[in-house]
C-alpha cells in the first residue's frame, strides 16, 4: 500500500478507534458490579465462600428484567436436589403443613373429610367429634361461603379448600351450606381445633381365629393404633394376623421398627442402617412383642414402600410369617428433615436402610431424570412382571439366605413369598372398565347423595351387610348410566359381571355412610390377594 492510500485511511482508523474506547469505557463503567462480582469471588476462594448467594445477589441486582429471589433461591436448591435422588426434597413453606400434617397424627381446623363435586365443596362425612359435627355440619352438605366469600362455582381446587377451612385452633370460620330439602342456605360458625388423623384403615376379626388389620401410613400414631388393634383383636379370639401394607408408602422409621418389635423375639435384628456421615445404627426387637406366638402373612404391592418394607423385610429376614402379593417399591433411602427458618423444609437422604440379612432394597435410579424411577411401577406392567412371575429376574450378585435357608433378593424392592398376579380377565370385562373409569364409584356417589335419608337407618356395618343389597333395577339403571358414558357391552358380559359390580357398588355405599370399616369386609370378598392371604392362612400350622 503506498503512503497516500495509508494517509487516507488514517482519520477513519483513529474514528474507530476512539469509538471503539468509548463503548469499551462505557462497558467498563457500567459493569462494576461485575467486577466487584469477579473480585469476591477470587478473593473469597475459601471454604466459606458462598457462591450460590454471590450469583443470585448479582442477578437479582444486575438481570435486564425484574427477578423473584424466593423463586431464584428455590430453583436452586431444586436444581442441587435433583443432582442427588429421587426422595431428597424442598418443601416449601406453602407446602409444608400439607405435606407434614399427615404424618403427625393430627392437624389444626373444622375436621371433614370432603370432595370437588361439581365445582363446590362437599362433605363426604363430618369427623367424629370434631368441630363441624358438633357445629351441625352433616354428610351431603354443599358448602357455598366461607366467611361470607362465595367459593361454590368459582373453579376452588382441594389445595384451595383446605387453605380456607384448615387454621388455628380456637379461630372461627363462617360455611354457608346448601342441604338437600332445605330451601334457604343454612349458614354454621366453626371453631377449629385438633382433628385426629389415622394411620389404620381398618382392624376386624376375618373368621373366629383370623384378624386383619389394614395400615395406609406409619405416622406418629402408628403404633399407638396398632398397639389398641391387637389387643381388641386378641380379646375377640385371634391366632393369626393377616397384615395390610398394600399402597403403604410408609413414614417415620420409628414407627415401623416399633410394629416390626411386636412381632420378633427379643434380640432380633429388625433394621440397621449406615451413610458416609452417619455410623452404622441397629434397631433390634425388644422382649414386648405381644405378636411373637402370632401367625402373620404381610400383604404387599408395588405401592409398599420405605417403613412399610422395613416391616416387611424384617420378618421376612427373620423368618416370621409369609409374605404375599406383587414385589414392592423399592425405597431403601433414609430421610432427615430440617425446617429453615421461613418456615419451609428441606428432606435430604442421609443413610441407606438394610434388612436383618444386610440387602437393601433401594431399586436403581438416574440422577438428573427421575421420570423413569416413578413410571417403574407402569414399566412393571408393560414388562408382564404384575401378571407372570416369570417375568421377573433377579441379579444373582443380590441374592441373601435367611437363617432357615430362604433366598431372598435385594435391590429393587421386596419379592413375596406367594406371589398373586394383577387380575386380567376378559369374563368380566364390563366390570373391569366400570371400575377402571371409577364409573361404579361415581355412581355409588351419586346414590348415597340422592338416598342419605333412607341409609340414615345403617348404623352399624352388621345392620348394614345383612339388609342392603343393590336391586336389579338398580343395577340396570347403572347399565344405562355406563351406555350414555359410552360404555356399551353384550347382555352376556353385563350379565357376567353383575355380581362383581353389585359387591363394589355396596362397598363403596358402605364407605359412604360407615367409612373404612363399611368398605373393606364388603370388597375383600372380590379382593384376590386378600382370598389367598385367607386360603394360606387357613391351611398353615405354624406354631411360633
Amino acid at each position: 500500500m503506498n503512503q497516500k492510500k495509508y494517509y487516507r485511511f488514517l482519520p477513519i482508523a483513529f474514528s474507530l478507534v476512539l469509538i471503539a474506547g468509548i463503548i469499551l469505557g462505557f462497558f467498563i463503567e457500567r459493569n462494576q458490579s461485575f467486577d466487584r462480582f469477579r473480585n469476591s469471588i477470587i478473593s473469597n476462594r475459601n471454604a466459606n465462600y458462598k457462591k450460590v448467594d454471590d450469583i443470585i445477589n448479582y442477578i437479582d441486582n444486575n438481570y435486564v428484567d425484574s427477578v423473584n429471589q424466593d423463586h431464584l433461591e428455590t430453583d436452586a436448591i431444586k436444581g442441587m436436589l435433583n443432582d442427588l435422588d429421587p426422595h431428597s426434597m424442598y418443601i416449601s413453606a406453602a407446602e409444608f403443613h400439607q405435606i407434614n400434617d399427615p404424618l403427625l397424627g393430627s392437624f389444626e381446623g373444622i375436621g371433614i373429610s370432603f370432595r370437588i363435586e361439581k365445582d363446590t365443596i362437599m362433605v363426604i362425612s363430618p369427623i367424629p367429634g370434631g368441630p363441624s359435627q358438633k357445629a351441625g355440619l352433616m354428610a351431603g352438605d354443599r358448602i357455598v361461603d366461607v366467611n361470607d366469600t362465595l367459593i361454590a362455582g368459582t373453579g376452588i381446587t382441594n389445595t384451595q379448600a383446605i387453605h380456607k377451612l384448615k387454621g388455628p385452633k380456637g379461630t372461627k370460620v363462617k360455611v354457608s351450606v346448601y342441604r338437600r330439602g332445605v330451601p334457604k342456605l343454612i349458614n354454621f360458625t366453626i371453631t377449629r381445633g385438633i382433628i385426629p388423623t389415622y394411620s389404620l384403615d381398618i382392624a376386624y376379626m376375618v373368621n373366629k381365629n383370623l384378624g386383619y388389620i389394614k395400615l395406609n401410613k406409619f405416622s406418629a400414631t402408628t403404633y399407638k393404633e396398632f398397639d389398641k388393634a391387637v389387643k381388641n383383636l386378641k380379646e375377640k379370639g385371634m391366632k393369626k394376623l393377616i397384615l395390610d401394607l398394600r399402597g403403604n408408602p410408609g413414614g417415620y422409621l420409628g414407627a415401623a421398627i416399633n410394629v416390626a418389635d411386636e412381632f420378633l423375639p427379643q434380640g432380633k435384628l429388625i433394621v440397621y442402617t449406615k451413610g458416609l456421615h452417619r455410623p452404622k445404627s441397629f434397631a433390634f426387637a425388644t422382649k414386648k412383642g405381644q405378636l411373637k406366638h402370632t401367625d402373620v402373612a404381610v400383604l404387599i404391592n408395588e405401592g409398599t414402600a420405605s417403613a412399610a418394607e422395613i416391616v416387611t423385610g424384617a420378618l421376612q429376614d427373620n423368618d416370621v410369617g409369609i409374605v404375599i402379593g406383587r414385589r414392592s417399591f423399592g425405597k431403601g433411602l433414609v430421610q432427615e428433615q430440617i425446617k429453615l427458618p421461613d418456615h419451609s423444609a428441606l428432606r435430604l437422604t442421609v443413610a441407606r436402610y438394610y434388612t436383618p440379612t444386610g440387602r437393601c432394597i433401594q431399586k436403581p435410579y438416574k440422577k438428573d431424570d427421575f421420570k423413569d424411577y416413578y413410571s417403574e411401577a407402569y414399566r412393571r406392567y408393560t414388562d408382564g412382571e404384575l401378571i407372570n412371575k416369570d417375568s421377573i429376574h433377579f441379579n444373582d450378585s443380590l441374592k441373601f439366605t435367611t437363617p432357615k435357608g430362604k433366598i431372598v433378593y435385594g435391590g429393587g424392592g421386596i419379592m413375596p413369598d406367594v406371589y398373586v398376579p394383577l387380575q386380567i380377565d376378559t369374563v368380566h370385562s364390563f366390570y373391569n372398565i366400570l371400575a377402571n373409569k371409577g364409573l361404579i364409584y361415581q355412581f355409588a356417589f351419586d346414590y348415597t347423595d340422592s338416598h342419605r335419608p333412607q341409609l340414615r337407618k345403617y348404623k352399624n356395618f352388621k345392620f348394614f351387610n345383612q339388609n342392603f343389597h343393590m336391586t336389579n333395577a338398580l343395577y340396570n339403571k347403572l347399565v344405562k348410566y355406563a351406555a350414555e358414558k359410552g360404555i356399551k357391552e353384550s347382555p352376556e358380559k353385563v350379565k357376567a359381571s353383575k355380581q362383581k359390580i353389585e359387591i363394589l357398588f355396596k362397598a363403596y355405599v358402605g364407605r359412604n355412610i360407615l367409612d373404612e370399616k363399611g368398605f373393606y369386609p364388603i370388597y375383600h370378598k372380590i379382593d384376590n390377594v386378600f382370598k389367598k392371604a385367607v386360603e394360606v392362612m387357613n391351611k398353615r400350622n405354624v406354631k411360633r
